[in-house]
This record gives structure tokens, sequence and C-alpha cells, in this order.
């Protein structure tokens, strides 16, 4: 699997291009705005864009989806159906933080823990870890041990909680009962910031090291 991380909107918020070498099908993992920078990335690298991922539904992390999706005819694929009410709330989102209007909408697929993604031959699982908001998941590449975490861990720090049904007892437990466990070699892109490994967290990161 290959990826790229571009950061988007003003909140630098990492959205991932990732892809199969040998089909060249890709997906965009949390394309949250400056849809043309997005395909410009993709055609670049020669990638057919067959499907968005969407680890929640915060605005920086969503903000192009549905247009990305309409434009293309490709499916949207997450979050987990309980951050369906920080969707209903992108326009409102899109107000607070002078984003450009956003509408509201619905993934064309739910995801849950345990479920895969396709994306070529490549297969992403699903990891549900509430905690930051309360649909949100992690993409896993077991083969290329690579995590796609959105925002519930960051190389030093965790994601906030202090959002509507975020709740830090359990953004804790999902790390360290949920990643964690995936093995210290696993390196995980952020939804904000640069990339580290759960080994490094678990040594360093005052919220979450044993």
């Amino acid at each position: 699997m290959n990826y790229r991380i571009i950061p988007v909107t003003a909140f630098q918020q990492n959205c991932s291009l990732i892809w199969d070498e040998q089909t060249m099908a890709g997906a965009l993992i949390d394309p949250g705005g400056d849809e043309e920078r997005l395909l410009a990335a993709a055609q670049q690298a020669g990638v057919t864009l067959q499907k968005l991922l969407l680890t929640h539904g915060h605005l920086d992390h969503v903000g192009a989806a549905r247009t990305l999706a309409d434009r293309l005819g490709i499916p949207l694929e997450g979050p987990q159906e309980e951050d369906a009410f920080w969707l209903a709330k992108l326009p409102e989102q899109a107000a607070m933080f002078g984003f450009p209007a956003t509408a509201t909408f619905l993934p064309d697929r739910w995801l849950s823990d345990g479920d895969t993604v396709q994306v070529g031959t490549l297969s992403l699982d699903v990891i549900h870890c509430p905690g930051h908001t309360p649909g949100h998941v992690v993409f896993y590449q077991p083969a290329a041990q690579i995590a796609f975490v959105g925002d519930v861990l960051f190389r030093g720090s965790i994601g906030r909680t202090d959002f509507p049904r975020g709740d830090h007892d359990t953004l804790i437990r999902s790390i360290r009962t949920r990643l964690f466990p995936l093995g210290d070699d696993i390196t995980f892109i952020p939804g904000h910031g640069p990339v580290s490994t759960f080994g490094r967290e678990r040594l360093s990161n005052p919220f979450v090291a044993d």
C-alpha cells in the first residue's frame, strides 16, 4: 500500500491519499477541504479514486466529502452511525469556524467495528474507537502495519474530548485496548501533525504511556 499525506484547510488536517500498487485504485481518508488540491494529488500519483473514507464527522475531516463523492460518482464510507449528529451539524460547524457553507449529508455506508473496506486489492480493517466522538473509527492495514487514526491519537497527545458527546475515559480506553494491542511497530497517521508509532506513544505520550 502506498500513501501520501495532504494537509488541508486552515486546520491543517491530514487527508491521506492511499492506493493499491497493483490496480492503482485509491481512496481519500478524511477529505476535509481543498477539493482541487486533492484531485490534483490523485492525478499526479496516477491513482483512480474508488471511494472516500471518513474517520468521524467533524467538519475539517469531511468538508469536501459530499462534493467530491458526487463529482466523481464514488461512495462515501464511514464513520460509525453514532456520529450522525455531527454530520447533521455541518452547516452549523461551517458557520462557526468560517468555512464555506457545507450541507449535511449521510454516508453511503455506515461502518461498524470489525468491518472491512476494500480499495483495489487492499483490505482495511475498521476499528471503532469512540471518545473524541462517539462514532469515530480507525482504518488499519495489517500487511503495511499502518493505521489511520483520525483524531484519536497524536504524537505526544490525544484527541479533545470537550466537544458534545466526547468522553476522556472512553478515549483512553479506546487507545489502550483497541489500538496499542495491534503492536508497537504499527505506524499511525493522525488527523493533525506528524506520524508516529504506537510503541513510541506507549513509552512517551503523557496521556497514555504505560
